[in-house]
């Protein structure tokens, strides 16, 4: 055989040998390491952690916007958001270049509400994310330690709470009225709680999914023709190029949009809520829901 044909074939040997050979276990490779030599089961447990103190106001951030929707643990709450530990999205992040602009509202249209927030705040929510997902264990089952089953929701003081009411709520709700008995209608805290923020009683973003109450109001729309006839029903879905709707009689129709022809003026009952969340402190959040506990 020819030298270099010789030298190529056993070059090219190595390389497949090195390449079928997986790299020596080490059990100290990476945050999710567990016992039994078991390395990190997932690319997020071997990204080194954010700062403390990032991974504590993206924690604060977490449960005042998402944990309604995603649930305290990640894993989805009662108002019908995905399972986090298990988003392509999520996992696929690093420091919030992909996470970022969904919170900002790149997915305002599949029911993720916008968030106006600072770059460092969204920044600080997905370095906190990261952080859960490090704790995942295997095939993606929920993390130890702390999880929405575990966490602690009546931590408010119930007196800041109804001056917050009083001076937020009162105008459009009722403790005598509307929220008469809330506490009885929604024992459970956690669902108390997601149900004021949300303003209403388990609906999924958007209206969709499971739980949804049958008596909520849902968002309407109101289409302007060119030749002055309106289009009416209730919101399927709105983006720049269209606008669908499902009329009175059932029937559901789509509307191309052209900028702002035709004029289109949606009707959300809960654009009150949808500002207000937003503003929300982790603070004011646990008061309200201390508040709202008591009436009975």
């Amino acid at each position: 055989m020819n030298i270099r044909k010789l030298i190529a074939a056993s070059a090219c040997a190595m390389t497949i040998v090195a390449a079928q050979t997986p790299p020596p276990a080490n059990p100290q490779n990476g945050r999710g390491a567990r016992g039994g030599g078991r390395g990190p089961n997932f690319p997020q447990q071997t990204r080194p952690l954010a700062a403390p103190e990032v991974l504590a106001r993206g924690k604060a951030l977490y449960g005042v916007h998402c944990s309604a929707c995603h649930g305290g643990d990640l894993r989805g709450g009662d108002q019908g958001g995905p399972n986090l530990l298990r988003s392509m999205l999520a996992l696929g992040d690093q420091h919030g270049e992909l996470i970022g602009p969904v919170i900002l509202g790149s997915r305002q249209d599949k029911g993720m509400p916008a968030f106006n927030l600072l770059a460092t705040d969204t920044t600080a929510l997905a370095e906190y994310i990261h952080s859960v997902l490090a704790l995942v264990g295997r095939q993606g089952s929920p993390p130890g330690g702390e999880g929405g089953a575990n966490l602690k929701i009546l931590v408010g003081n119930a007196e800041a709470g109804k001056a917050f009411f009083d001076g937020k709520c009162a105008s459009c709700h009722s403790i005598s009225g509307d929220l008469k008995g809330i506490a009885t209608k929604f024992p459970e805290p956690r669902t108390l709680q997601n149900t004021w923020v949300s303003g209403g009683a388990g609906r999924g973003r958007g209206g969709r999914g499971g739980g949804e109450d049958p008596s909520a109001k849902p968002t309407t729309v109101t289409v302007t023709l060119g030749d002055g006839r309106k289009v009416e029903g209730r919101l399927v879905r709105i983006d720049d190029f269209d606008v669908s709707l499902i009329q009175s009689n059932g029937v559901r129709q789509t509307i191309a949009r052209e900028g702002d022809a035709p004029k289109v003026e949606v009707h959300d009952p809960n654009a009150a809520h949808k500002a207000l969340v937003p503003t929300l402190s982790d603070k004011d959040m646990h008061d309200v829901t201390a508040y709202l506990a008591t009436n009975k």
